[in-house]
């Protein structure tokens, strides 16, 4: 029934749980019964008794009792006209998670393997996030904005599970384009890019090796803004790690296997440069560092940034119908005549017998 009645819209009247006007359309049929029944017992007491029964009261205690609760189901029903604007104020602040998917990030000496690892991780901290805005950025050569900055977590997850090494440009690791990316989604919210942005925050996760330059003038930038870059660094940093290769093998040069391990040295100098902090994930398959727990340590220290919104919808009108049917009720329950009533009709019987 829930289905059938999942989207009802009379003229300009919508109804939010339209399966209660199934209720009120049955108690027109309920009270026509019961008072058929009524005037039925009625007629039946008048031939045996010299006391004509007074109808009236009972049928407009009846009507008075079945309009109350259509108008309490109606009520149910949450009827809906016209429109209502609601201004509130919104405390939240933006993060941007940028994500390295170069091919180094395919090693496996964090498993399953370094990306995967940071996507467990990223889905994590999408589950901690409350009511703050984040935007998912991939890079490698240059950085690519994968979604705008939202609170949709569904969106977000769904975003998250098609990263790939394919979802930006092939080319050497350019840590200072994913800083660059990573403000340019913060000002299209903020905007321009020349402004102050200190409720916003970038996260980047990556094995360092920053090959093009440029990353600590974009931290610097960041700094200006007002945005701190909190770098998390994912690897072994000790020892290396072969990159295996989808058709199989490992990846190679001049016939030898290319060893990769994390860098810290420019993820430590990009966060010191923008106000923010190096983070290095654990290793070897632990879990003892999240990103959950890196929002909750961390990023809870990022200023807020308080707006108005104003929320157009649809206005609820269930109000008048419950004071209504209220009225009703108590209007049907002041014409019974309780106790004396039922004695006056238990003397009739008598006398009838």
């Amino acid at each position: 029934m829930t289905a059938l009645f999942a989207y009802v819209e009379i003229s300009v009247v919508r109804f939010a749980n339209p399966v209660f006007l199934a209720f009120a359309a049955i108690v027109p049929v309920a009270a026509l019964y019961a008072a058929v029944l009524m005037a039925r017992r009625e007629m039946a007491l008048a031939k045996m008794s010299s006391d004509p029964p007074r109808m009236r009261f009972r049928s407009l205690q009846l009507m008075l009792v079945s309009a109350g609760l259509v108008m309490a189901f109606l009520a149910a029903a949450r009827p809906q006209w016209g429109r209502s604007e609601e201004r509130r104020t919104v405390s939240s602040r933006n993060l941007v998670i940028a994500i390295d998917v170069s091919q180094s990030m395919l090693a496996r000496d964090v498993g399953p393997n370094r990306l995967d690892r940071a996507k467990a991780d990223v889905a994590d901290l999408i589950d901690s996030l409350e009511g703050d805005r984040c935007s998912l950025v991939a890079f490698r050569r240059t950085g690519v904005a994968l979604c705008p900055l939202t609170t949709d977590r569904g969106f977000l997850r769904g975003t998250l599970e098609t990263l790939s090494p394919d979802s930006a440009p092939r080319g050497e690791t350019d840590l200072g384009s994913a800083i660059r990316e990573s403000l340019r989604v913060i000002s299209e919210v903020d905007g321009l890019a020349g402004e102050k942005a200190d409720h916003s925050a970038v996260i980047i996760i990556s094995d360092g090796g920053d090959l093009r330059g440029g990353a600590l003038e974009a931290a610097q930038l960041a700094k200006r803004r007002g945005v701190p870059i909190f770098t998390v660094g994912i690897g072994d940093p000790k020892a290396g790690s072969t990159i295996p290769l989808e058709g199989g093998g490992i990846l190679k040069f001049d016939n030898k296997p290319v060893m990769v391990r994390l860098e810290e040295d420019a993820l430590r100098a990009i966060a010191e440069a923008s106000g923010g902090k190096y983070v290095p994930l654990a290793t070897a398959r632990t879990v003892d560092t999240t990103l959950g727990a890196i929002y909750r340590n961390f990023l809870r220290g990022v200023a807020v940034k308080e707006q108005n919104e104003e929320d157009d919808r649809l206005a609820e009108r269930y109000l008048w119908f419950i004071v209504t049917a209220l009225v009703l009720l108590i209007a049907g329950a002041s014409l019974s005549r309780g106790r004396p009533r039922s004695r006056r009709l238990a003397a009739r019987r008598g006398a009838a017998a």
